[in-house]
């Protein structure tokens, strides 16, 4: 499921894997709680969240893992020290398996990136 063809976030979420629909539901859940004042909705076949019109936070079902995609260099530069032991692309957060998804780092940082508007990159 690299790139949905989904419309919406409900449609993409019911074509997922079996084994990732949960975590990827429970990303969603965490994302709408603590990104207030962003609009959910599917940029690149994934779900984004934007503020101002500007995709600030995505997540994705990829074929080798679940990625969560941190477009704020500044917040990925406050967290160096937490991410980096993680599999981190240059703005994407990989778990190889559904069950290693760190919610409470993924919490942190939908919060950082809520807290105040940012370059994105």
């Amino acid at each position: 499921m690299v790139q949905s063809a989904a419309k919406d976030v409900d449609a993409y979420l019911a074509e997922a894997p079996e084994g990732r629909r949960e975590v990827l539901s429970r990303l969603r859940r965490l994302c709408q709680a603590e990104l207030g004042g962003f609009r959910e909705g599917m940029a690149y076949g994934m779900p984004v969240y934007q503020r101002g019109g500007t995709a600030e936070i995505a997540f994705a079902s990829q074929k080798q893992y679940i990625s969560v995609y941190l477009m704020r260099g500044d917040v990925r530069e406050a967290f160096a020290e937490r991410l980096a032991e993680k599999d981190m692309g240059k703005a994407c957060l990989r778990f190889r398996r559904p069950g290693s998804v760190d919610f409470e780092l993924v919490r942190d940082l939908l919060r950082a990136t809520a807290a105040a508007p940012g370059e994105v990159c």
